[in-house]
């Protein structure tokens, strides 16, 4: 089993760049592969409302306006706080790119997680948490992220492994980026 730990250096300027320049125990993304399987766990410390962040990351459809790397994402249909949703985009990595197809089914747990699980796409399985933890004594919100993936495609070890790490860390990036420039000019879109 091979462990990949986190990219420290770009960690540091994804924090600085993405995240207003906060230290980076406040941002972390890591990956590792175990097998064919890449396990992901996430975590920023976010200067927004709990209203905010939820309403950030239930914004399926307007994704691709502010996460890189995804170019469709469209409610198939909704039920209560379940909802299947279509998914597609890319990892990349320098020139190389591989192709991610999904549908998904997703649990929504009001201001507090989005379960995700794919049910079709090229992956052979994927599964995904968001949580959202206030942090009354720093008023600020830790936004989690924990998700698993198979690909369905071949994953060359080291390319391959770098193309979806570094796929999520920009995404994971963009998302809390979203989230704070929501909060800095209030609840618009």
């Amino acid at each position: 089993m091979r462990q990949w730990r986190m990219l420290h250096v770009a960690m540091l300027l994804a924090a600085a760049h993405s995240a207003g320049g906060r230290a980076a125990e406040d941002f972390s993304v890591e990956a590792e592969r175990r097998g064919e399987r890449v396990d992901v766990r996430a975590q920023a410390a976010v200067a927004a409302p709990v209203d905010v962040v939820w309403g950030v990351i239930t914004d399926y459809e307007r994704l691709p306006r502010f996460i890189p790397g995804v170019a469709k994402s469209v409610v198939r249909s909704r039920g209560g706080n379940r909802l299947v949703l279509e998914q597609s985009g890319e990892a990349r990595f320098f020139i190389f790119s591989f192709p991610i197809e999904v549908t998904l089914e997703v649990a929504e747990r009001p201001r507090e997680s989005v379960s995700s699980r794919a049910v079709a796409g090229n992956v052979k399985s994927m599964s995904g948490r968001y949580e959202i933890h206030p942090d009354q004594a720093r008023g600020m919100v830790w936004l989690c992220y924990f998700g698993a993936i198979e690909p369905d495609f071949y994953l060359p070890p080291l390319v391959g492994m770098a193309a979806l790490r570094g796929t999520i860390e920009e995404q994971f990036a963009a998302m809390v980026a979203e989230i704070e420039r929501r909060a800095a000019g209030g609840a618009g879109k």
